[in-house]
């Protein structure tokens, strides 16, 4: 099959063969949890909740998807190159498409308009497949979706931008599960494995902001976000200050509602509000609470930002 005919299936058409697998593989995997005794949390009805919370933010997002989209066909309108459909090229579009995640994903936890959306993620205490599922609404509102730009500008077909990163984000829903320890030190030391994304999932101080990688680690080990799971210090899942509810509409949409309320706060500056707005999460202007760098200065954890100033 050529890769021209293999960007011909629709994305409708992906998801309906590869939602039911993924749904198999989270009830296998609850399963074996219960049949082996391994050593993680099980919660039947916060299973149930991200099951629905990822099959509900497929329509709802493709809804939204044309915002996306339109943009890259404008893009492709100026583009200053057109690389052909081959193997080759779609390698080279999923590597530099992975970079893009990684700048996506770190900006959604370092600016509080971004976090908003990717909160919902990261609220479980739990690390399970369907914790993968526990998918956000509003992807296409926050703004990085158009980083996706460049590349269309470059020369890469919009189909294929597209393709590359749904494929993506189907990897990284089985770096969900705490059921495999570590894979072999070549594959650890190039790709994001289960281990260092559960790295990525917790609120221990030497966790915070590490690990945003999509497919490749390389990116973080690169930028100085890189850190490695210690057996030393199991990693605790959730927010550091954790929302404890059910309620899908809390889950999804609770930091927005945050936002306004700090953003229409009385006796502030106009500087304040934007930075409650596109400041780090913790943020505040009296210093009442902590952004996640606070804290791990507190904990004594060095912090590296090289290449970006977030």
């Amino acid at each position: 099959m050529s890769v021209e005919a293999l960007l011909d299936y629709k994305p409708n058409e992906i998801v309906m063969v590869l939602l039911p697998v993924f749904v198999l593989l989270a009830v296998f995997e609850i399963l074996a949890i219960y049949i082996f005794k391994f050593k993680t949390k099980n919660d039947t009805k916060e299973w149930f909740l991200n099951i629905f919370l990822g099959v509900s933010s497929f329509p709802i997002n493709a809804s939204f998807g044309f915002i996306t989209i339109a943009a890259l066909f404008w893009a492709k309108g100026y583009q200053i190159y057109e690389f052909p459909f081959t193997l080759s090229t779609l390698v080279i579009c999923f590597i530099l498409d992975d970079f893009r995640f990684y700048l996506h994903h770190r900006i959604v936890h370092r600016w509080r308009w971004g976090w908003g959306l990717h909160r919902a993620h990261h609220t479980s205490e739990r690390f399970a497949l369907d914790v993968g599922a526990r998918q956000p609404w509003t992807k296409h509102f926050t703004g990085t979706m158009m980083l996706k730009v460049p590349l269309v500008l470059i020369g890469f077909d919009p189909i294929m931008v597209l393709f590359c990163g749904f494929m993506n984000a189907y990897y990284q829903f089985l770096l969900h599960t705490q059921t495999v320890k570590k894979l072999p030190a070549w594959f650890e030391y190039i790709f994001n494995t289960p281990s260092h994304h559960r790295v990525h999932h917790g609120k221990n101080p030497k966790y915070l902001d590490a690990n945003y990688a999509g497919t490749l680690i390389i990116w973080d080990r690169m930028l100085g976000t890189f850190v490695a799971e210690d057996e030393n210090d199991p990693v605790d899942y959730g927010l550091v200050v954790p929302l404890e509810t059910y309620n899908p509409i809390r889950i999804l949409f609770g930091e927005y509602w945050n936002i306004v309320k700090d953003v229409s706060q009385k006796g502030i500056t106009v500087k304040d509000r934007f930075m409650y707005l596109f400041g780090p999460p913790g943020w505040s202007h009296d210093g009442s609470r902590k952004t996640s760098t606070d804290i791990k200065a507190f904990a004594g954890v060095f912090v590296m930002t090289f290449g970006f100033g977030f």
